[in-house]
């Protein structure tokens, strides 16, 4: 039985009363070709949905992200659920990027807002999305389409991606770790370590832990069966522990939060060293 929370007794009533349009709900349903991105967003042979993401009803959806009605309801709600204001709360992982990266890439990527929002603040950046839901990415790349937007979309596990060590320069998660299991959290920290080139930037948005801990009624807002164990998770430890250095983390709008780390430039050894050592060497055998 699902769990009782807050989204099923008050806000899911008053939202489909009140905040969801219907038609726009109608709209989006047809205008995507589901069946087609069933397809080409179908995992990579041999790799599976994992039972922590396909045995939860995330949200209270039957089926969670596996299904049109995730997808297609997941928008009209966040923009509403994100005090104050969504696009604000994105712009401020945005507003953090340091440098101009070239190759980003946009973990849980969902409906592909965040991605969206990135490939339009650098659009000389290649930008690539990834998901677990064939139905999100079709959503997603249906968004990018209506904009003129150029991006990758793909299929896979944050914490496994198959890509090639030191690929991107810039990654980002937003809104994903406080919907997976701790341990999978860290194991997507040390999967970003991995892919990120030398001083490469990791940016994360999602629910401010501290806030969580303290208010502990926030976490039964939503059918989110990890939330509770994130909000006892520290990311800054997280970050840490994979690798990452300049790790901090930032409240932003009291209840999220903004971390980051880079991945450290290798160590060289000083030049003066071998050219004295030459210089000795030389005197020795003179």
């Amino acid at each position: 039985m699902a769990p009782n929370t807050l989204w099923d007794t008050v806000l899911k009533p008053f939202f489909q009363t009140f905040l969801l349009d219907k038609s726009e709900l109608e709209q989006i349903q047809a205008a995507v070709d589901w069946q087609a991105g069933e397809t080409r967003y179908a995992l990579a042979p041999g790799v599976s949905y994992p039972a922590y993401y396909q045995s939860q009803n995330f949200h209270g959806i039957e089926g969670g992200y596996l299904t049109t009605t995730a997808a297609v309801t997941y928008d009209p709600i966040t923009r509403h659920v994100l005090p104050p204001n969504e696009d604000w709360v994105r712009q401020g992982l945005i507003d953090r990027i340091g440098g101009s990266p070239r190759q980003i890439l946009d973990l849980g990527c969902g409906t592909g807002t965040q991605t969206l929002a990135l490939k339009k603040a650098f659009p000389l950046a290649t930008v690539t999305g990834l998901d677990l839901s064939p139905f999100m990415l079709s959503l997603a790349e249906y968004k990018a389409d209506q904009a003129h937007l150029s991006i990758h979309w793909l299929s896979g596990l944050a914490e496994a991606t198959g890509f090639p060590a030191q690929q991107f320069d810039l990654i980002t998660a937003a809104l994903l770790f406080h919907e997976t299991p701790p341990a999978i959290s860290q194991a997507i920290l040390r999967e970003a370590f991995r892919l990120l080139t030398p001083g490469g930037q990791l940016l994360i948005l999602d629910g401010n832990q501290d806030s969580l801990r303290q208010q502990a009624w926030l976490t039964n807002i939503f059918e989110e069966p990890y939330i509770q164990d994130y909000a006892q998770g520290d990311l800054r430890v997280w970050l840490q522990d994979a690798g990452f250095e300049a790790v901090q983390t930032e409240n932003h709008w009291w209840v999220h939060q903004i971390g980051q780390g880079r991945k450290p430039l290798p160590v060289q050894s000083p030049t003066w060293r071998s050219s004295a050592t030459e210089t000795v060497g030389s005197a020795i055998f003179a």
